[in-house]
């Protein structure tokens, strides 16, 4: 019976949308988390007869006979479109409004990429994530430093005690890439290039297609619950629909077993 196979398919599909599905809701509260989606595609099909295939003299099958074997998940694809700005009016929590991520290196050296500024200060002064991962290139804020002010290009500025004009500490640098959704998750809401992603392209922000930088903002999760919950309810249905059709395989199974020869 074909369709007990073809139905487990259809139900392992739906289980893996459940689970991304909870994962995007789980991280409605995540700084710069961009939500994922589940595509899509059928399987083999069984041609018992192609379309087109010549059926007498001068005359062809319109449409054939195929019979396809379920679906299955190909992709989980991460959708970067932008979430909106919270304000926090903390100094060091930044904001990308358009294209771009922050660039941060990792205690082993290797250098990861992100769209949340939740920065802090660590006991050098330096410009860290919430892990305690230094922003690239370093900027470092001197210890007396009265007040921090970074410009929609980057530019990270304090003002000190006896010194009139404002006194330029660093510039941040952003990165963009081809194709955002090639990017590689490694969790801590940072992202590792790939072949797919294409590689970084450095820039200054506010210039030739980035983003600029908005102090004092961070930008939430891109996931809408609603959505979310609308395509929860869609997929446990598909999934009810896909046992139904291999319970309905099975009583199907049990008539023809239990026929009996009068």
């Amino acid at each position: 019976m074909r369709a007990l196979w073809t139905a487990s398919t259809g139900m392992q599909a739906q289980q893996l949308t459940l689970d991304v599905i909870a994962n995007n809701l789980a991280n409605v509260q995540t700084a710069g988390f961009k939500r994922s989606r589940v595509d899509f595609q059928d399987l083999l099909y069984e041609s018992a007869q192609v379309p087109g295939t010549a059926s007498a003299q001068g005359s062809e099958v319109p449409s054939g006979f195929q019979v396809g074997h379920g679906s299955r998940a190909v992709s989980t694809q991460r959708l970067f479109s932008e979430g909106d700005l919270q304000q926090t009016s903390n100094p060091l929590d930044l904001a990308i409004e358009g294209a771009g991520f922050f660039k941060i290196t990792q205690p082993n050296g290797e250098v990861a990429y992100t769209r949340a500024g939740s920065f802090r200060k660590n006991s050098q002064g330096r410009m860290v994530t919430t892990d305690g991962f230094s922003l690239d290139p370093e900027i470092t804020i001197p210890a007396d430093a009265l007040s921090i002010t970074v410009g929609s290009d980057g530019t990270v500025s304090v003002t000190q005690p006896g010194v009139t004009n404002a006194q330029t500490v660093g510039t941040i640098e952003l990165v963009r890439f081809l194709n955002p959704a090639g990017l590689q998750a490694v969790g801590r809401n940072l992202f590792l290039p790939t072949h797919a992603s294409g590689d970084p392209t450095p820039g200054t922000a506010g210039r030739e297609g980035f983003g600029t930088l908005i102090q004092g903002f961070i930008e939430k999760s891109n996931v809408n619950v609603v959505e979310e919950m609308v395509n929860l309810i869609i997929g446990q249905r598909a999934y009810e629909i896909n046992s139904r059709a291999i319970r309905t395989a099975d009583e199907m199974l049990q008539t023809a077993n239990n026929l009996v020869r009068l």
